[in-house]
């Protein structure tokens, strides 16, 4: 092995370069030191809390911020994130990090996220990243799509009695003396079932412009709760049309009445009942708004396939709001990049 030359480095990166290094096109569109005031004011003490300036300096939050968002634009746990960076010369540059410098450790990007997850504010940030991108013209536009993805957690492997228990909103008598067993079983999420198959998790319920197909609202739930039950949250005044599209889990008389005293058009799939199924043009109507409402699933899909999936390896559901909420900024970015390379590839109008 030769010995590593001045240049060697800089030659590495002309290469990443030249096949096109996506972090290098995210870290350009992307208005990152907007967010440092919000996150420092989570994760900055004030001069009077602190109690001295001995001990090691605190990351930079952007730096930080950045750590949290690879880990989501890749699906990586804690420990996979430390390794990658140490590993990988794309995400050290990403980070602003040189060979010699320090990486954060797992622990570290647990405790900044906590932090984000106790303040409660990775809906800021979202927020304050979808009104950057309508300043630079993507506003929500042509309707909007919604619909709920499963998100599921690690493997409880737990007993029939103890899911017996839990289903019924009670605590498995096992781990009622034993606090640390209790710590480990995430007793937030719930079963579900979709398509003859139990599913434990989460929901990410989303709200989709057609047009740019850009996350605009989302929330986050157990995986029982229906996805009617939360459109009321997700629905976005701000769209520039006044179309809404769903399936046919969104269909009642009372949704339709809300959509109606929102000044919003229902283009809901209609669904058959045992004595009266759909007609011929009920099912023609169908068919011609799925053309639509399917371009909601490529974004599950690109958090799916994409970015490494969306499972969920933290405990709780403050946790889960967090760690999802921050995969659809993460998803909302890169899109954004999408767009910027379309944009670029028309030209000026």
């Amino acid at each position: 092995m030769g010995q590593m030359g001045f240049f060697d480095v800089s030659k590495r990166y002309a290469g990443l370069d030249a096949k096109a290094d996506p972090l290098v096109k995210l870290n350009a569109i992307v208005p990152w030191a907007d967010f440092r005031p919000q996150l420092e004011a989570v994760w900055r003490q004030s001069p009077q809390e602190r109690k001295s300036k001995a001990g090691r300096k605190p990351w930079d939050a952007v730096v930080m911020f950045k750590a949290l968002v690879v880990c989501e634009l890749y699906n990586l746990s804690d420990e996979q994130f430390e390794y990658q960076v140490r590993d990988r010369l794309s995400f050290m540059r990403f980070l602003g990090q040189g060979l010699e410098d320090p990486v954060p450790d797992a622990t570290t990007v647990w405790q900044y996220r906590e932090q984000l997850v106790q303040a409660g504010v990775v809906d800021e940030l979202f927020g304050a990243f979808d009104g950057y991108l309508k300043t630079q013209g993507w506003l929500a536009m042509g309707g909007q799509m919604i619909d709920a993805s499963i998100v599921p957690v690690l493997n409880q492997r737990n007993s029939r009695d103890e899911n017996a228990a839990i289903k019924a909103g009670e605590t498995p008598e096992c781990r009622a003396d034993k606090p640390a067993k209790k710590r480990q079983k995430d007793t937030d999420a719930h079963w579900t079932k979709k398509h003859g198959k139990s599913h434990y998790g989460y929901k990410n319920h989303v709200n989709v412009d057609r047009r740019h197909k850009l996350i605009r609202r989302y929330k986050v739930t157990d995986a029982a709760v229906h996805d009617s039950q939360v459109i009321d949250d997700v629905l976005d005044d701000d769209n520039t049309a006044s179309d809404v599209w769903a399936d046919s889990a969104y269909r009642s008389a009372e949704i339709e009445g809300k959509l109606e005293d929102r000044g919003l058009r229902s283009r809901i799939h209609r669904k058959g009942h045992r004595n009266r199924p759909l007609s011929t043009r009920e099912k023609q109507g169908n068919k011609t708004r799925s053309k639509v409402r399917a371009r909601v699933e490529h974004v599950f899909g690109a958090q799916t396939n994409d970015m490494g999936g969306t499972l969920v390896r933290s405990i709780g559901i403050a946790r889960a709001k967090a760690r999802i909420g921050l995969k659809n900024l993460a998803y909302n970015m890169r899109r954004a990049v999408h767009l910027d390379g379309l944009a670029a590839a028309r030209g000026p109008t």
